[in-house]
């Protein structure tokens, strides 16, 4: 009996461990929910990636999903526009721009830094890659206070769906000659932002222009 009872205990704490080992832990929203946002400023990205245009591809992917979550989001093409005719060249310049002064002259509830990781297409021999790597902070404008943060990396082989070398030749061809204007990032950079906006554990909670914010438990 007294070894029966040792051995449930055993396979109880082993089980436990495991479900320990396999549950994600959950994302600490407590500054979020002190200093809920109703509105975002985007900044255009910061960029590690060889592609000079990812940063302005990627921020053309980024308003509607965080409209969608419930969340006013200033004209990304106007902010930057803006900042640009004040002397603020490149992105990094932009994100060094004190809160207070953002404050003074914006007026977002958050800020949204973005930073890309890698972007775009590696090619091989019969296939090609595509990559959008991704991490992104919400920072409180009144308190500097880092609200929330995210990241995904999305990636889409040229030859999914294709059968046999002869096929996925020809998708990789077709790639190199279709995406030359970056559509094929893009619409990587949207699942990206899907992955990275709407996961259930520790994605961004939704905001007060979205009628089901009351029930999202992340807001509690």
């Amino acid at each position: 009996m007294m070894r029966r009872i040792i051995r449930m205990l055993v396979l109880g704490a082993s089980c436990a461990l495991s479900a320990c080992a396999t549950m994600p832990e959950s994302y600490d929203y407590t500054a979020y929910n002190s200093h809920p946002p109703r509105s975002i400023l985007v900044l255009p990205p910061t960029n590690d990636s060889v592609a000079v245009d990812a940063p302005y591809v990627y921020l053309s992917t980024i308003t509607r999903p965080l409209a969608e979550a419930g969340y006013y989001v200033f004209p990304v093409a106007v902010i930057d526009r803006f900042m640009t005719e004040n002397g603020l060249a490149d992105p990094a310049e932009m994100h060094a721009v004190a809160l207070t002064k953002l404050d003074e002259i914006i007026g977002p509830d958050a800020v949204l830094y973005v930073h890309i990781v890698d972007w775009g297409q590696k090619y091989q021999v019969i296939s090609s890659n595509t990559t959008v790597d991704i991490t992104a902070r919400l920072v409180d404008v009144s308190s500097g206070m880092q609200l929330w943060e995210g990241e995904a990396r999305a990636v889409e082989a040229s030859g999914n769906g294709q059968n046999g070398l002869i096929g996925m030749a020809i998708a990789a061809l077709v790639d190199q000659i279709v995406d030359t204007v970056a559509t094929r990032s893009r619409e990587v950079a949207v699942g990206a932002n899907a992955m990275m906006i709407n996961d259930p554990n520790d994605g961004l909670p939704l905001g007060p222009y979205n009628p089901d914010h009351v029930t999202d438990p992340r807001r509690q």
